[in-house]
C-alpha cells in the first residue's frame, strides 16, 4: 500500500508540473499577442500621423497659393486704380463755342501742367478770346491760334518739337497762345500739346464758318468750364 501511494503522488505531481508548463505556455502566447497587437496598433497610430501631416502640408500648400492669388489680385486692383486715376486726371473736358452762339464742343485736356492751368484759370472766369489771322507764316486753312492775355502765368510743360498735327489737335505755344488744328498738317514747332476734340464734319464746319464779330473785325472763341463739373 505505500509503494501505491508514492506512485499516485509522483503521478499527481507530474500532472501538476505539466500543466504549470502549460499554462506558462499559455500566458507567453498571450503576451505574444498583445504585444503584436500593440506593434500593429503603433504601425496604423504612426500611418494616421503621416496622413495627417500630408494632409496638413497640402492645406498649406493649398493656403500658400490662395495668398499668391490674394496677392496678385491686390496688385492687379492697385494698377487698375492707378489706370483709372490718370484716366481722371486726363479727363477734364472744356467746352469751346466758335462764335457768341456756336454750337458746344468739348476739348479734352491731356495731364500736364499747362492744361492744369488752363483749365484752373477757365474754371475762375470763363475766357472770350479773339482769334487772330496776322502771321504770315501761318496756314490758316489748317489751324486757328487764340492769344490769353498776359495777366494770365502759363507754365509751358516740356515743349517738344511737333512735326504732324492731327484735326482737332490742340497745342500751347509759348508765350500765351493757344493753336487748334482743324484739318491734319505737316508742321514744324516747338508746342506743348494740352488737349483734343473729336474732329467731326460738324466741328470742323463750325471752325470755318466762324462768323467775323460785327463792329470787332474779328472771329471769337469761348472756353468755359463744361457744365456740371
Amino acid at each position: 500500500m505505500k509503494n501505491k501511494n508514492d506512485r499516485t503522488g509522483m503521478v499527481n505531481k507530474g500532472m501538476g508540473m505539466m500543466a504549470a508548463v502549460v499554462l506558462t505556455a499559455l500566458l507567453m502566447a498571450g503576451c505574444g499577442l498583445n504585444n503584436g497587437d500593440t506593434e500593429s496598433a503603433r504601425d496604423t497610430s504612426t500611418g494616421s500621423v503621416d496622413m495627417t501631416e500630408a494632409q496638413r502640408a497640402e492645406s498649406n500648400i493649398g493656403a500658400g497659393d490662395s495668398s499668391e492669388s490674394h496677392a496678385d489680385t491686390e496688385n492687379i486692383t492697385s494698377m487698375e486704380s492707378e489706370e483709372d486715376q490718370t484716366m481722371e486726371r486726363g479727363s477734364t473736358q472744356l467746352e469751346v463755342r466758335f462764335g457768341d452762339n456756336g454750337e458746344a464742343f468739348m476739348m479734352t485736356l491731356l495731364d500736364n501742367e499747362t492744361a492744369a492751368a488752363i483749365a484752373r484759370y477757365v474754371g475762375s472766369s470763363d475766357w472770350r478770346l479773339p482769334i487772330y489771322e496776322r502771321d504770315a507764316d501761318a496756314d490758316y486753312s489748317v489751324l486757328q491760334y487764340y492769344d490769353i492775355p498776359g495777366r494770365y502765368e502759363i507754365p509751358s510743360d516740356h515743349p517738344e518739337t511737333v512735326t504732324e498735327a492731327k484735326a482737332g489737335d490742340v497745342f500751347y505755344s509759348d508765350p500765351n497762345r493757344i493753336v487748334l488744328f482743324y484739318h491734319d498738317a505737316e508742321i514744324s514747332a516747338e508746342y506743348t500739346k494740352i488737349g483734343t476734340f473729336d474732329a467731326t464734319e460738324e466741328f470742323i464746319t463750325a471752325v470755318e464758318e466762324n462768323p467775323v464779330l460785327e463792329g470787332w473785325g474779328n472771329k471769337i472763341i469761348q472756353i468755359s468750364q463744361r457744365q456740371g463739373d
